[in-house]
Order: structure tokens, then sequence, then C-alpha cells
């Protein structure tokens, strides 16, 4: 019997141990009392809309390891008690039960309304996923959590876009950041599907639920640009709706043309070996372009335009940069979003010690010159980070750089841009579907239980804005 909540000290401190250390088995615990006892932990105010909110958690049993340094998985109950004041939680929003990845979603909230909250299994306190310099739950506020609704873009929608990146088709072991001989994959539980294939599956359902009538793959659609791997990624997109129309891809590093790669069903690449991405996506040559949305300029670029190994700097050749500045100056006010792979550079990004994770910094600054000279240009998309981060830089102060956390592992999902005639909101969703859900809360131990430090968005505004801005022209 529990007397008591524990305090918030106390959950942060559990929380702490949870994330950053391998929990081993109690010397004389019966497995009875394993199976029957639940740690609710890693709780994450994912996407907060003007209207509703997600959060998640796992279940697991103390005092017992799955062998990636997290407790072995407990199914339980989900539930979440909410109000408008700390003291007076008397609204009540449950997930599915025998489960022990938690999803809730909170409807009907009021836009420009501060709420608290407490997530529950058993009747026990769900503790908060450790990040290092943010609030993964939101804000505390005692023993509850709280976090305020945004007030809905201004004017009318128009249309909603998902924006999505690094699927991996065909990869087999996650984790393996910058080829560290120390990190430690981790692999797909024995038996269950592909997790490329399950993440990527997961997506195109989830987006579609949302509302997407777009979806934009900003790169490493495949693992390494085999054609089998680039064919599942196209019949899993193909789901969605029609390349080129429904949905667009730009390249990747990992879909770059591989030297001496010897697939006789690819023709050869301009700078290096067989392109079959070019192949798979963009038959007819070229793979930059521009497309219209409703009158919205979208641009795709290839990040990836250049001979190399994947691990440099991304680039565009001088052809695909010409062209670039020249479509943005034709008209320079239309609105225009910009998506490709690689970042034009990355802030606050330890990882970036094991390789270079943005575009040619020359390159990066004549593109932010071009954007400053292009005043419908409101948001570039890139992926390559596996992160939510939103960066604004000062050489083009209008512009916003949103990464978005990779499909194909934690936290495994997609942003939502919801666009309206006074401006638009993103929001980042972790993908719903049972697999998913297991997958995205086994690979979050990469790095050894660190990931989530670095991939979340350590800020509640990484995964989750609203901006006004006149786009009243769109259709």
């Amino acid at each position: 019997m529990i007397c008591c909540r524990p305090s918030r000290r106390a959950l942060l401190r559990w929380s702490t141990v949870v994330a950053g250390a391998s929990l081993l088995p109690v010397a004389g615990r019966t497995s009875a009392r394993a199976a029957d006892d639940v740690q609710p932990v890693n709780l994450e105010l994912v996407t907060v809309t003007e209207t509703t909110a997600v959060l998640t958690w796992y279940t697991g049993v103390p005092g017992t390891d799955d062998g990636l340094g997290r407790m072995q998985p407990a199914p339980s109950d989900a539930e979440v008690l909410y109000g408008t004041h700390p003291s007076r939680l008397t609204m009540t929003a449950h997930g599915p039960s025998g489960t022990p990845y938690h999803y809730v979603e909170l409807t009907g909230l009021e836009p420009g309304r501060t709420y608290y909250y407490e997530a529950r299994s058993r009747g026990r306190a769900a503790a908060p996923t450790w990040l290092a310099f943010g609030e993964s739950a939101g804000t505390p506020a005692g023993d509850v959590f709280s976090f305020t609704t945004p007030q809905p873009p201004p004017g009318r929608h128009l249309f909603s876009v998902a924006l999505c990146n690094d699927l991996h088709l065909g990869e087999t072991v996650a984790g393996l950041v910058g080829q560290l001989p120390w990190i430690k994959g981790i692999e797909q539980v024995p038996g269950h599907p592909p997790y490329p294939e399950v993440m990527a599956k997961a997506l195109i359902a989830d987006a579609r639920s949302r509302g997407a009538s777009r979806l934009l793959a900003a790169g490493d659609v495949s693992s390494e640009a085999a054609p089998a791997d680039l064919q599942k990624a196209k019949s899993i997109l193909d789901t969605f709706g029609g390349l080129g129309s429904d949905y667009l891809v730009a390249r990747g590093n990992h879909d770059r043309a591989h030297s001496g790669t010897p697939y006789a069903s690819c023709s050869p690449g301009e700078h290096q070996g067989n392109d079959c991405f070019r192949d798979a996506f963009f038959p007819s040559g070229r793979t930059f372009f521009t497309h219209d949305l409703h009158g919205l300029r979208v641009i795709g670029l290839d990040t990836y335009d250049k001979p190399g190994n994947g691990g440099d700097s991304g680039g565009l050749s001088a052809e695909q940069q010409s062209w670039f500045e020249s479509e943005l100056a034709k008209e320079p006010d239309r609105p225009t979003l910009v998506f490709g792979h690689h970042p034009l550079f990355t802030e606050n990004d330890p990882l970036a010690v094991t390789g270079t994770h943005s575009l040619d910094a020359g390159q990066s600054l004549r593109i932010l010159a071009a954007y400053n000279r292009s005043p419908g240009v409101f948001l570039h998309h890139a992926g390559h980070t596996h992160r939510n981060q939103r960066s604004v830089f000062p050489l083009a102060p209008r512009v916003v750089q949103q990464e978005v956390g990779a499909v194909k592992e934690y936290p495994g999902g997609f942003t939502l841009l919801r666009v309206h005639t006074g401006g638009y909101a993103l929001n980042f969703y972790k993908t719903r579907g049972s697999e998913a859900r297991a997958w995205s809360e086994r690979s979050r131990q990469e790095l050894s239980g660190q990931w989530p430090q670095l991939s979340l968005g350590n800020r509640h505004t990484d995964r989750n804005t609203v901006v006004t801005r006149d786009l009243s022209g769109l259709g």
C-alpha cells in the first residue's frame, strides 16, 4: 500500500537513475512480486496545439533489466488527471490498457489556457524523462506538471503538410552514431518486422489521420541506396499517394550514389557510382525541383549533390546553387517552403564532433543571404540530425529552420505543418501504432540511454510553435 505520492524531487531522482543507469535484478524479489510491480517512467509532453496535448510514457518492472539498460516492459493502464488549477484536476483521459507503451491525447482544450496534469499507471505518478537543458513533461508545478495551449494561427485553415525525414529503409541496427566503436547499436526484437518498415508505415497512417494532404520526405529514405530498399521505401510512400503530387522526396547522404556498388539495374551517377536513388524517385533526371501547392512554392534541394562517402558536409552542385538562387529571385515575395536533408547550420549539437551535420558553411551563408533577399521564404525543413530543433539565424530572421526527429527511431514521428491565411503552426507527433510505440521506446536506449537528451528537443518550442504571417494569397 502506498500512503502518499513521492515528492517531485524524488520522482526526478528516479527518472535520472532510469535514464542513465542499467537496472539490475534485485536479489530476493520473487517473480510474482516483480510481475505485479509497475513503475511508470519516461513521461513526455510531446505535442501541444491550441486544443490538444499528447503525452507518452512507459511502464516497467522495477529491479529488472531487458539487456538494454531499461526495465522489462510491464503492461498497465494509462490515466491522465488534468484541470485548470493544480489542486483541482477534475478531468480525466485514458489511453489503451494492457500495454507498457502509453499514448494519451487530451482533446477539447481551450486556446490560451494553462492546464495542470498528472499521468498515472496503477495509481502511480509517472516520472519524466530527464533532459539536461529542458523539461520533457512540461513545467513542474509542485507535484504536477503544467503547459499552456497557444492561440491558433490567425485566419482560416487552408491545408496541412507532413514534414518527415530519415526513414532508413534497409537498416538493421540503430544508434551507430558516427561509427564510434564503443557505441552499442540496437536491433529489433527477433521475430518482429524490420523497424524501418514498421515506423514508415506508422508514419503514413498517422500523417493521413492527422489531416496531412501532402508529405515531404527530407532525405535518407534508405539505409545505403540499395535498389530493394529504395523500392520498399517508395512502395510504402506510395500508400500515401502519388510521387510528385501527393508526396515529394529529397536526397540524403545515405541515398547518395555509391561508388563501386554492383547494381546493374542502376544507371551511372553524375558524381560517382550508380545512382539508384535518382532512378527510383527522379527517373527523368534532375534531383532538385520546385512544386506548386495551392500557391505555396515548395523547393526541394538535393543536399548531397556531390561526390563523397556520406560522412562529410552536405553540398549543392554549382548548377543547383545557381538554379536555386535564380528560382528565389524570380518571385522573391511568393510564400515559399524549402526542404532538404542537411541543415544550413546546427545549433547546440554535441554529436557534431562525430562528423559534419550541416551543409558546406560557405553555401549555407549564400543561402541565408538569398533568403534575406526573398521575403516570401518562411520555412526551411531539414533532417539528418535526427532531432527536433528550431533555429532562426540573424542573416535571415524571417526564416525558421526546423529540424525534425527521425521517422525510424525514437522519438519516431513527423512534424505537421498547418497553414492558415494568417500564419502557420508546427507540431511534432510521435507515431501511434503498437509496433511503432514499442520500437520507439526500445530505441530510446541508443547512446546508453542518453539519446532523448539529444533528439526529443529540450525546449517546448523545438517541437511546437505558432507563427503569425500573412499567407492570405494561398488557395
